[in-house]
């Protein structure tokens, strides 16, 4: 069954990954999953690391690996602005274990409460993510 699609746009520091229209967009948000079809409630979320999911139609998926940012729904269209995102076929599941063992190292130097321990938590969670979701694809 066809959906009325809808404008969807990711963006990431180095420029647009996509521009089209979706039939939904699935994603993570601090609060949970989140599926967004066309006339969503205007909306803005904060984003996890995650696989985002954009539905052209039921079997046509676009996937990425997504690191955290921020989706704004209005106006029937979506603006996914993140750090990163990549196909997840351009994952190299053995450079994602080593970022994330540098991660971890990092992790456990830092001191309690310091920014330096934020950063390598936040780190650590994008790079556990994004490896889940290039182990899937192998």
């Amino acid at each position: 069954m066809a959906h009325t699609k809808f404008q969807v746009e990711v963006l990431t520091p180095d420029g647009e990954v996509f521009n089209d229209e979706v039939e939904m967009v699935s994603t993570f948000t601090g609060v949970g999953s989140i599926g967004i079809l066309a006339n969503h409630t205007p909306l803005l979320a904060m984003l996890d690391p995650t696989e985002l999911r954009l539905y052209r139609s039921d079997d046509d998926i676009v996937r990425f690996a997504q690191a955290e940012g921020y989706m704004q729904v209005g106006h029937n269209r979506a603006l996914l602005l993140v750090e990163e995102a990549h196909e997840p076929s351009a994952l190299d599941p053995e450079d994602l274990r080593e970022r994330l063992s540098v991660a971890e190292r990092e992790y456990d130097d830092a001191a309690e409460d310091s920014e330096k321990r934020r950063m390598a938590r936040r780190t650590r969670r994008r790079l556990e993510a994004f490896l889940a979701i290039a182990s899937a694809g192998s």
